[in-house]
């Protein structure tokens, strides 16, 4: 086994030599572990580059600096380069171990939809499998002792260009990401085309039910002291929420909380608060991060305890927030990953996303054969209402076990 181990990153490192001799697309790979001294680069590339929301220089800025400085966690920025020195990719990755096998993944976790690299379009479109298989073992002996790299909701296409490392996807993920195309210019057009007449009647009889409660404004954080009052109304609203369904609350994590109010706060914010103030307080939160022409929603919330929440505040936020985008000449409004009955409504089209497990030593191989097979019996249990109520009660179940446990 160990001698496999340490054949794998010698292969590795004669990619990068080929890489250096011209074979491939990048002339040089460098590995950074401080990500304030490539954010000038960073911002450049991603300027122009094929790159998500969740891998915007300040969004991933604010997540290192807070959830993994919180927890401990080790950052490599792999940055490749042409003949010129200039950065022609960059993947932003965190190096997990579990069960005693060291893997590299792109760094956000359950709180980033989509996992991709930053990418020049030429760079990525010069990429086929091969190259795309030498890149990462290039990169992998560039950073040492890894087992593998394991890439989950990755989209396949990113405006227009593949993406390369969906080249190597082993399956498709669990679940796929719902989105809309905004019509610059008819935002009633837009909401046409994606609503059915029987959800229009639906909503302009929620709208009449709110209205009857008072007078109503959709509100954006723009000073630090909006921020920090939508924040607090989107924790108190989404821990009301779990604890109904009896789900550990995700957002209780005191990192996730500095996350978020660093990320709204900072000068050039990476996400947008959003609340549905009802008599100048909020029912209805939503959480997003926009790059270039894209708004992909994060997160959203409702206060289920007050009066109109029998009138859908969650459902009246985000089509006036799609109005909105739609005026400020947004192209593409995203809801994220998951199954919904709210995004199926709301959205006519979806990103599909794949999973991608390369692994590098013999114990990466046999780790990657499990995550595969896992994330196939996740992906079996979505696609069946049946076996997908059955598993959300199993998870209820244990949650509430385990805080009996806490409680003693």
């Amino acid at each position: 086994m160990s001698a496999l181990a340490q054949r794998a990153p010698a292969q590795a490192l004669m990619s990068g030599e080929s890489a250096a001799s011209g074979a491939w697309p990048w002339r040089r790979i460098e590995i950074a572990r401080d990500i304030g001294a490539i954010a000038a680069e960073w911002r450049e590339l991603q300027a122009r580059a094929l790159v998500t929301p969740y891998q915007a220089h300040g969004w991933v800025a604010a997540f290192v600096a807070t959830v993994g400085a919180a927890h401990g966690m080790e950052f490599r920025h792999a940055i490749l380069r042409d003949a010129e020195g200039a950065a022609q990719a960059i993947l932003p990755l965190v190096i997990t171990r579990r069960s005693g096998v060291r893997f590299a993944e792109f760094i956000g976790g359950k709180h980033a939809n989509y996992h991709m690299g930053l990418y020049a379009p030429a760079f990525a479109a010069a990429l086929d499998s091969g190259s795309t298989r030498a890149m990462l073992a290039a990169i992998g002996a560039a950073i040492g002792g890894l087992d593998g790299f394991v890439f989950v909701n990755q989209p396949v296409v990113w405006r227009g260009v593949v993406n390369p490392m969906a080249l190597l996807a082993t399956g498709p993920s669990p679940s796929a990401a719902y989105k809309l195309a905004l019509s610059a210019g008819d935002c009633e057009g837009t909401l046409r085309r994606a609503l059915s007449t029987h959800a229009h009647r639906k909503l302009k009889n929620k709208r009449n039910r709110f209205a009857s409660y008072g007078a109503s404004q959709l509100v954006r954080a723009r000073t630090p002291v909006e921020a920090a009052r939508i924040i607090d109304a989107f924790l108190a609203q989404k821990a009301g929420r779990f604890a109904a369904m009896g789900i550990a609350d995700p957002f209780a994590d005191p990192a996730v909380r500095a996350f978020l109010r660093q990320a709204a706060q900072q000068p050039d914010p990476a996400i947008e608060l959003y609340s549905l103030d009802l008599e100048g307080v909020s029912v209805a939160t939503y959480v997003g991060a926009v790059q270039g022409q894209r708004f992909s929603g994060m997160a959203t919330s409702f206060d289920m305890a007050c009066e109109a929440a029998k009138a859908s505040p969650g459902e009246i936020l985000l089509v006036d927030l799609i109005r909105t985008k739609c005026h400020d000449g947004i192209a593409v409004f995203d809801l994220g990953v998951g199954e919904a009955r709210y995004k199926t409504t709301i959205c006519d089209d979806r990103d599909d996303l794949v999973d991608t497990f390369v692994p590098l030593t013999l114990k990466g191989r046999g780790f990657a054969l499990v995550a595969k097979a896992r994330r196939a019996a996740k992906r079996r249990i979505k696609a069946s209402p049946t076996a997908l109520r059955i598993a959300q009660r199993a998870s209820r179940w244990l949650n509430r076990g385990r805080a009996g446990q806490g409680d003693e």
